[in-house]
């Protein structure tokens, strides 16, 4: 077995050498298909993973009037420990919400600070549980703070981070039926370029079957080939991918490392790698073993 893998091995080296044109072509396919796919996969993951972050630290914020009371501000309070969804509050004041904003954004504080009286309200910054099971009160309880005395406005992000990961499934659903079409065009032109090969050394083949040559003499250099190619295509799009990804982040992401945490934006881990690259290896044996079937 090792001396047919080996003869194999040999055999499908220098058959891709000779073709290489044609090769370069079924090898770019497999290439194009993994890369499509691994963008996908990379994207959709670290948007999922980004969005669990967020949920569980997602908050509500509850603007309150400035004529607000004590009796009001108690009643918010006793609304806020009441529910079994909030983890924690925090009161934040007029004087709070200013100094806070002068840090964040220090190029606006001659701004408001031409506004005279601090336009800024106080609120109530609340943590929430990210249970799923408790959104349903969460919702219900900004409606019922949205209608409270004293209280000017309430923000809830949950619904946007809903709408974002649901996004992410249906990319992720599209990115693994483009793959898949892709992966498809990929088996079969592996197949034609093996059946190329398979042709042009017929004359071979026919000596080695009159000879009694086994069968994975015959066969296990085209199903080889077809390996080799699928796992060359997998690697040149890992790493086309790992370049466009160090690309994008240090265009695009680090400008913005502020709101984005970037030790959670991370390329396709190591199992999703060689099981890509494991993909590309078997498309090209599906193809190998397509062409090679009728020898």
């Amino acid at each position: 077995m090792i001396r047919a893998i080996r003869y194999a091995i040999d055999e499908a080296t220098a058959s891709l050498w000779r073709g290489r044109q044609s090769g370069l072509l079924s090898t770019g396919t497999i290439a194009l298909a993994l890369f499509v796919l691994g963008g996908f996969l990379l994207v959709t993951a670290n948007l999922a993973q980004l969005g669990e972050q967020w949920s569980s630290a997602a908050e509500m914020s509850v603007y309150l009037k400035d004529g607000v009371t004590g009796g009001e501000r108690a009643n918010v309070e006793q609304i806020l420990k009441a529910t079994p969804a909030v983890a924690s509050q925090e009161f934040v004041s007029k004087n709070e919400a200013l100094t806070r904003f002068r840090k964040t954004f220090g190029d606006l504080s001659a701004s408001i600070d031409g506004l005279g009286d601090n336009p800024l309200p106080a609120s109530y910054e609340v943590r929430l549980h990210a249970d799923a099971s408790a959104r349903k009160s969460v919702e219900d309880l900004a409606d019922s703070l949205r209608q409270t005395p004293g209280v000017a406005d309430v923000r809830y992000d949950r619904q946007w981070l809903d709408r974002l990961l649901a996004a992410v499934s249906f990319v992720r659903g599209v990115g693994l039926v483009l793959g898949s079409v892709l992966t498809l065009a990929a088996a079969l032109t592996v197949a034609n370029v093996v059946r190329l090969a398979l042709y042009a050394r017929r004359d071979e083949i026919d000596i080695m079957q009159l000879v009694g040559a086994p069968q994975t003499y015959i066969r296990g250099p085209f199903v080889m080939e077809g390996v080799m190619q699928g796992g060359i295509g997998a690697l040149a799009a890992l790493m086309a991918l790992g370049l466009g990804f160090l690309l994008l982040r240090a265009r695009y992401l680090t400008p913005i490392a502020a709101s984005v945490n970037l030790e959670s934006v991370r390329f396709l881990s190591a199992e999703l790698c060689l099981l890509l690259v494991l993909g590309g290896m078997a498309v090209g044996c599906i193809g190998g073993l397509v062409a090679a079937w009728r020898t």
